[in-house]
């Protein structure tokens, strides 16, 4: 579960709002200055943006100036040869958005162009016209060269942080590039059936019915790819819970534990829903317990599960303190999704990439065996306790996972059989970009 951050207001007006050029480059400052994540800012300031298109355009352009912020930054340099003041951080990203849309998007230059000078006017900076104008005229002439200059630097050519590809070599050497070119790739959009209200088949059917192109996904029962992404609200049946959206990966976390009727379930980390409601689906259960410490995001489990028409206890409570929220009867199952670098979905969150930093692998390690520690008293014996984070460094998983069982005498794991990741010593690991799917890993813990 990747760690949130705290929602910050973005400084814009209403050029703005009609300009999705320059409401891109207010959201990139937002991310790279103001350490905001990308989804909070994008949820206050897309709702006030009227028309789809331009929506659509400025939540293109963000996260694909942020998906490839380190090439891109390489490439300024370059073209501007010293770097821009400080007072000027709207215009350095108004200057990254052109670049992305010349290089990457390769955007009809003509408007990429005009519309990003136009841009410098609502910044109040007419001054800066001939600037932006001369640097992405130049990056048309010489693309080609400015990023192969650039690409030999790693970090560049990656887009990752250096630390970030040091640690993803070290711990993946056969499989470090594949990683990268999966985090540098737009994410497909998955969808997860709810097989309380029809099966997989039925609702690929009603998808054709209203135009919608999908596959089944092979390695999850619920699990469906659309062709195209769409907005949930054409989607058939997902306001009535016949359908939800959610990564394959996420949705092998149920089948993990292995739910039967009249089980007790505790979702120790279930905002935002996504898990607790897959678990809900899946079988007739005594008791469900949603916990999170963060109690917005709790209120989003609640709207899930309301529109599944399901129902989970939801409580709002450190997971690592029992003892303020636990009443003393065990659970048969407990789904630890540990907060975590969510380094195995920076291709759905690109801001992860300049937001985290070494140092916070190291504290979420300790956070998470923490975690472990606290709940594994509530374990019934023969109980399962299903690992999960969405990283691909080791120190979060396999390390986590094998620190457990040395202090454990009555742990052990169970091995996870599947054609999907690749085995580990302490359980199994989904790269990014496999079958589709995010970088996740796994550990079934039981109780001896």
């Amino acid at each position: 579960m990747p760690v949130p951050a705290e929602r910050t207001h973005v400084k814009g007006s209403a050029d703005a709002v009609s300009n999705p050029r320059l409401l891109a480059a207010h959201l990139v400052v937002a991310v790279l200055q103001q350490g905001n994540s990308l989804n909070r800012v994008l949820a206050a300031q897309l709702g006030e943006v009227t028309d789809p298109r331009q929506r659509a355009l400025a939540q293109k352009l963000v996260y694909g100036t942020l998906r490839w912020y380190h090439r891109l930054e390489a490439v300024l340099a370059q073209l501007l040869g010293k770097p821009m003041k400080s007072r000027d951080r709207d215009l350095h990203a108004l200057l990254l958005v052109g670049l992305y849309q010349l290089l990457v998007m390769e955007a009809p230059a003509h408007a990429a162009v005009s519309e990003t000078v136009q841009a410098t006017r609502a910044l109040g900076k007419e001054w800066a016209r001939g600037l932006v104008n001369g640097v992405l005229r130049n990056a048309l002439r010489r693309g080609e060269a400015l990023l192969a200059q650039a690409d030999a630097e790693p970090v560049a050519r990656w887009s990752h942080p250096r630390w970030w590809l040091q640690r993803v070599q070290q711990d993946w050497p056969q499989h470090w590039q594949e990683v990268m070119r999966a985090d540098n790739c737009q994410p497909p959009m998955t969808l997860r059936v709810n097989l309380r209200q029809g099966s997989r088949e039925r609702y690929l059917a009603r998808l054709a019915a209203e135009g919608l192109q999908a596959r089944p996904l092979p390695d999850s029962a619920t699990a469906l790819q659309l062709a195209t992404p769409s907005a949930v609200d054409k989607l058939p049946g997902f306001f009535s819970g016949a359908v939800s959206v959610q990564d394959a990966a996420a949705q092998l976390c149920a089948p993990l534990l292995e739910l039967h009727s009249g089980q007790r379930v505790l979702d120790a980390c279930a905002a935002p829903g996504g898990k607790t409601g897959h678990i809900l689906e899946s079988a007739q259960l005594d008791a469900v317990l949603a916990l999170d410490s963060d109690a917005r995001r709790l209120e989003k489990v609640a709207e899930n599960l309301s529109r599944l028409q399901l129902y989970a206890e939801c409580v709002c409570a450190d997971a690592g303190a029992p003892d303020t929220w636990w009443d003393g009867r065990t659970f048969e199952r407990i789904l630890l999704d540990a907060p975590c670098s969510a380094s195995g979905v920076v291709r759905r969150h690109p801001d992860i990439k300049i937001l985290r930093r070494d140092e916070d692998v190291e504290q979420l390690a300790r956070q998470q065996l923490r975690l472990l520690e606290a709940l594994w008293p509530l374990l019934s014996s023969g109980g399962i306790l299903l690992y999960v984070t969405c990283s691909v460094f080791s120190q979060e998983n396999g390390e986590v996972i094998r620190g457990f069982l040395r202090r454990h005498a009555d742990a052990r794991t169970a091995p996870i059989e599947a054609h999907w990741g690749l085995a580990q010593a302490g359980g199994r690991q989904l790269l990014p970009g496999e079958h589709g799917m995010d970088g996740f890993y796994f550990a079934r813990l039981v109780k001896n």
